[in-house]
């Protein structure tokens, strides 16, 4: 099993390109089960969960072209992917592909909306939480979907004639969810509304890609969505936004370790509430021509109190690498994570390194410290194995995480992107 070695108390200094979003890449890959013409994603990302994806859409017949390039200006991997489903060859999405990732339950929407039955395992994922699947489920019912779960599956089946336009308002608002309803709602019978939905980057992303595929959607972006449904949706080309979660990850990293890097082909617009963060933590972050420049300011890193909550508040996917960053802090902070009930499992790898940090309920103190130290800590989900790398950065000696395979789900190329800066980053197979 691989590990990272990290030897700490390196600047970061030069440039970083910031990979195709993957929380918007697989909503948009499953949209290919929508129609039997060709959907042609750009600036996909090479991650873990990507490729799981790709082996779960073949299942159900998609035939996949990649085609990758090199590109000179930042010499990042860029990735067209060519998604081709002539005929669904199987409505069932079985247990030992699902299991391994909790989006590819995100099928059963379009299998639905398409041939009108779906089975699909209950899902599987990163342990931060149970995040049932309710909400995808009673979203679905009101579009006339019957449901029956048996032996960890959801069997679901369409009314004679197809999905139905439906209102449907979320009890709490839910990414996944959204992504689900805004695809069956597209092929649908008649016109859908969706209230409190998700407000996400991802979700207007894959807006876009719908519409551009012939759907009539409206209003992606606030929280009410208007879906008309049409009969069919054909094929379209379409870039995979930039990943905002990548793009904090690595403005955190400068802002921890000092430097000056500008995160290329990003833009603020996708994560402003997390900048302000950043900026009153004492990173200065400007726009250039090719992205974001970050540069830590000369008075250290300031202790500042956040609320994870939904688009657009300061997600919960940065909670783990800003509170990396407030351990390093000149006071106390706190960190309060209102999204999911067991998201600080990375809180005592933190401590392995000398951060005082106490927990409250779902609120989080954390008491600055003048250094870490390196010791061996262990990744516990995608988020917070990240977050022990930025820890690692900044300690002195050397950090070794273990269970490296949650970052390979999440973060293309991680250790390349440090070291090009001057980091000391390693991976090691036992």
């Amino acid at each position: 099993m691989d590990r990272i070695r990290i030897r700490g108390g390196n600047k970061l200094n030069g440039i970083i390109p910031i990979s195709g979003a993957k929380n918007a890449a697989l909503p948009l890959m499953i949209a290919s089960l929508l129609t039997s013409d060709t959907l042609t994603l750009e600036n996909v990302p090479h991650l873990a969960d990507v490729e799981q994806l790709l082996r779960i859409l073949g299942n159900h017949g998609v035939d996949v072209s990649v085609n990758g390039r090199r590109e000179r200006q930042s010499e990042s991997y860029s990735r067209t992917i060519h998604f081709t489903c002539r005929t669904v060859v199987d409505t069932t999405a079985p247990y030992e592909l699902v299991s391994k990732m909790r989006a590819s339950f995100w099928v059963i929407g379009p299998l639905l909306a398409r041939e009108g039955r779906a089975h699909v395992s209950l899902p599987g994922g990163c342990a931060i939480g149970t995040r049932p699947v309710d909400l995808f489920l009673e979203g679905l019912q009101a579009l006339g979907a019957t449901m029956e779960i048996e032996g960890g599956y959801v069997k679901a089946t369409a009314p004679k004639g197809g999905l139905v336009g439906g209102h449907y308002t979320f009890p709490k608002i839910s990414v996944g969810a959204t992504h689900v309803m805004m695809m069956a709602a597209s092929l649908a019978n008649g016109t859908t509304v969706i209230e409190n939905a998700a407000r996400e980057p991802e979700v207007v992303d894959l807006a876009k890609c719908l519409n551009a595929m012939g759907a009539r959607i409206s209003g992606a972006g606030t929280s009410t969505i208007t879906i008309e449904g049409v009969t069919s949706l054909h094929g379209a080309r379409h870039r995979v936004l930039p990943d905002r979660i990548e793009t904090g990850t690595y403005a955190m990293a400068v802002a921890m370790t000092g430097g000056d890097v500008i995160l290329e082909g990003t833009g603020a617009e996708l994560l402003d509430n997390a900048l302000d963060t950043l900026r009153l933590a004492g990173a200065e972050i400007t726009e250039t021509e090719s992205g974001l420049r970050v540069v830590r300011n000369g008075n250290g890193i300031q202790p500042v109190d956040v609320v994870t909550e939904p688009f657009p508040g300061f997600p919960t996917d940065l909670q783990a690498q800003f509170m990396a960053l407030m351990t390093r802090s000149s006071g106390v902070s706190h960190v309060t994570e209102t999204i999911f009930e067991n998201r600080f499992m990375h809180v005592q790898e933190l401590a392995r390194l000398g951060a005082r940090i106490s927990l409250s309920g779902q609120m989080a103190r954390i008491e600055g410290v003048d250094r870490l130290k390196g010791a061996p800590v262990m990744a516990t989900d995608l988020r917070a194995s990240v977050s022990l790398v930025i820890a690692g950065l900044a300690a002195e000696g050397e950090t070794m995480v273990s269970r490296v395979y949650h970052l390979d789900r999440g973060f293309e190329r991680l250790e390349e992107k440090l070291n090009r800066c001057g980091a000391e980053v390693e991976r090691v197979s036992d």
